[in-house]
């Protein structure tokens, strides 16, 4: 069956049809080049802090990144139901349940923003002292989080109606949006930290305003569009079927993540045993590596929107194509980028801190992560494919085996055989590889399977 769905502006992509490398560069570019600004805005954040607050608040804002991550990505896999689904709807032409999925997901990032404001309330204390972080720099930490998740909202707002224009083929204009509210949080930054003597309460302040405009922007969007998806604020209710739909296959991706987060959680714990100079170098090594991650997941996300898009249009060999083409473009992008970051890390670390020490350690995390990186990819491509097809309960109980059990048992054993940072990363592309390895395994399965009932 065809696409039927008109077009109605330039932004919208029929995946469906014609040349697949194209388009998938077509799209996949600009969602790279907006996680990659994301990420320069972020590193900003750090940069400032670093240089003008000293190593203790360094300290304090990386120390909450997976905390962070552990509160939120339940909420996040949401969203990524709502792509799926919405590109789904899209690809069939079903333009009533189109609508219905879109009003149901954006009213669903408010109410989960409004839930995650206390979340972070009362949890952050907590939370950070079960991670056995350093008394020099805990005060500063859940300072940092408790003004973050204020701004929970407009961030769940964003990347709830982020999904929504990424299904149906639009990647450009969140990068636009994105762009202005990126420099805003700059501008704040230099302001409230180095003006203000904020420290850490002025980066997290200059995020959330920065957060409110990008989602204030997406939402005008799609206030305006002539599509199907267009968003009516007297239309929006939860649709109690799509609601259902969203959750099973975002619930289970928000689970893996916020159990990934876990995992990690108890690698930031580990990485705290070391000191504050270390968590410093493993902040800003990790900034460098979200540079790396950000390119490879835009793969990962174009793997969902293309797979779904073709799922509901039942173009069922395309998928398999989008697949290869995705990986190819993914290792590519892993292997260039991860070896690029890594030879010139003893240079961009020195962005985040002179102190020779902290650099050091920044680079010992580089040599392990960034030149290993492709692996990562290569696992969240066979991620994103399975969960376009609509299978989400699979890849979420083989990447918490292959991944996150697997991190938990290296840390209570290896780890504490061999106390070093050296072993505590290692245990990172060796849980890539095998968490791959049995996706890869899975699909194929699956794939085999759909195109015999076809």
């Amino acid at each position: 069956m065809k696409q039927n769905v008109q077009h109605q502006n330039k932004y919208e992509m029929d995946m469906c049809s014609g040349a697949l490398l194209p388009k998938i560069l077509l799209y996949s570019l600009p969602l790279m080049l907006s996680g990659i600004l994301q990420l320069l805005f972020n590193a900003a954040d750090v940069v400032v802090v670093g240089r003008f607050a000293g190593n203790d608040a360094l300290a304090a804002v990386g120390s909450t990144s997976s905390l962070i991550n552990l509160l939120v990505n339940v909420f996040i896999g949401l969203s990524v139901g709502a792509n799926v689904m919405v590109a789904r709807f899209y690809g069939a032409g079903q333009k009533r349940e189109l609508e219905e999925m879109v009003h149901t997901a954006i009213l669903t990032s408010l109410v989960s923003g409004v839930l995650l404001i206390f979340v972070g309330l009362l949890l952050s204390r907590p939370l950070l002292l079960l991670m056995d972080t350093p008394e020099n720099v805990i005060d500063q930490a859940v300072l940092y989080i408790r003004i973050y998740f204020v701004g929970m909202p407009a961030m769940m707002l964003y990347n709830f109606g982020s999904a929504v224009l990424r299904a149906v083929g639009d990647t450009r204009r969140p990068l636009y949006y994105l762009s202005v509210a990126g420099v805003i949080n700059v501008v704040l930054n230099l302001v409230f930290v180095i003006s203000f003597d904020m420290s850490v309460a002025g980066v997290a302040l200059a995020t959330i305003i920065s957060q409110t405009i990008s989602a204030i922007l997406v939402l005008v969007c799609l206030m305006r569009t002539e599509g199907g998806y267009r968003v009516s604020l007297k239309k929006l209710r939860i649709v109690k079927d799509k609601m259902l739909k969203m959750i099973q296959i975002g619930l289970p991706a928000g689970l893996q993540g916020a159990l990934f987060s876990v995992s990690n959680v108890l690698i930031q714990s580990s990485v705290n045993s070391f000191g504050s100079i270390a968590m410093a170098g493993n902040t800003a090594a990790q900034n460098l590596e979200g540079f790396v991650y950000t390119a490879m997941n835009s793969l990962h996300q174009t793997c969902i929107s293309f797979t779904g898009q073709n799922y509901g249009a039942r173009q069922y060999k395309r998928m398999g194509k989008i697949l290869l083409i995705c990986q190819g473009c993914v290792i590519a992008v892993g292997l260039i980028l991860g070896n690029g970051v890594y030879l010139a890390g003893g240079t961009l670390l020195k962005l985040y801190s002179p102190d020779a020490e902290v650099i050091a350690y920044g680079r010992l995390r580089l040599f392990y992560i960034c030149t290993t990186y492709a692996l990562c990819g290569m696992m969240d491509v066979m991620v994103g494919s399975l969960r376009g097809m609509g299978y989400s309960i699979m890849p979420m109980l083989v990447s918490l085996t292959g991944a996150c059990l697997f991190r938990v048992v290296w840390i209570m054993t290896v780890f504490q055989a061999y106390h070093s940072l050296e072993a505590l990363y290692i245990s990172y592309p060796i849980s890539w590889l095998l968490t791959f390895a049995v996706h890869l395994l899975c699909f194929l399965i699956l794939y085999r399977r759909m195109l015999s009932k076809r």
